[in-house]
């Protein structure tokens, strides 16, 4: 199976006079929780955690306000399994994540909430969600997005932190997740499993510094043919480069849906 190549990626900045659409999102006062899993196909006890992240939808859960994503990493690929979803980026980044954590150990599967690692996900993600939903949001975005009738996704917004002169190295991230993929495993730990997922990340975009404490960016993909259009959604945050904390999150998946 091969791996699905990247998206086309148009780059522009924003002029000073951008009007907003009628489909925008703001991050509220509270923090909204970042949840990160790294996961894998190949990777047999990684189903359980896949389901798990599946049960908080983008935005208002039980537990608290809450963005998922999915991110598949790629060094489970040599071992029986190529996983379709899988990039090098997201090794990488779960890589520097447990560094930030003061770890050495990549697995899957594993969580971070706001960058921090819960390794009792079982036990302790609830919990942390809430810890992170009581702090007070250390940044704002505002996130427009929209599908045009040929199949590209507009993404624009503005991102400020809190306090911006303290953090020089905040920088912003954007993640365009699919829902309701399903793959039929033939090979390695999981062969023979039919497999779903949801918030799998298809495009990743950034970091974009937050240069003098704010941005203004807007950026277009163009969607591959295999992705479902009906089932995409869009996701940002601000994340401190230098503790690896998430400072805020938000999401925009009704404005694609």
């Amino acid at each position: 199976m091969k791996r699905p190549g990247k998206a086309l990626l148009a780059i522009t900045l924003l002029s000073p006079t951008l009007g907003w659409a009628a489909c925008d999102v703001r991050s509220g006062p509270a923090t909204t929780a970042l949840v990160e899993l790294y996961t894998s196909e190949g990777c047999s006890s990684c189903p359980p955690a896949d389901k798990r992240l599946a049960e908080f939808p983008s935005g208002t859960h039980p537990s608290g306000n809450v963005v998922p994503l999915s991110l598949h990493v790629d060094y489970w690929d040599d071992l029986g399994w190529k996983d379709p979803f899988s990039q090098s980026r997201f090794s990488e980044r779960q890589s520097w994540l447990v560094h930030a954590n003061g770890h050495k150990t990549v697995f899957t599967p594993h969580f971070f909430v706001s960058g921090t690692e819960v390794r009792d996900w079982r036990g302790d993600l609830a919990r942390e969600l809430k810890r992170v939903n009581a702090e007070p949001a250390r940044a704002s975005i505002r996130l427009h997005a929209e599908m045009t009738p040929d199949g590209t996704i507009s993404i624009a917004g503005s991102a400020t932190p809190a306090g911006a002169s303290t953090k020089p190295a905040a920088a912003l991230f954007i993640a365009v997740t699919e829902d309701k993929l399903v793959s039929n495993v033939s090979a390695g730990e999981n062969r023979g499993v039919t497999l779903s997922h949801d918030h799998v990340v298809r495009e990743w975009i950034g970091p974009i510094p937050l240069e003098r404490g704010d941005t203004r960016f807007k950026r277009t993909v163009i969607a591959r043919r295999d992705w479902n259009a009906a089932q995409l959604s869009v996701a940002a945050f601000v994340q401190d480069l230098g503790s690896g904390q998430v400072l805020q999150a938000v999401d925009a998946s009704q404005c694609l849906r």
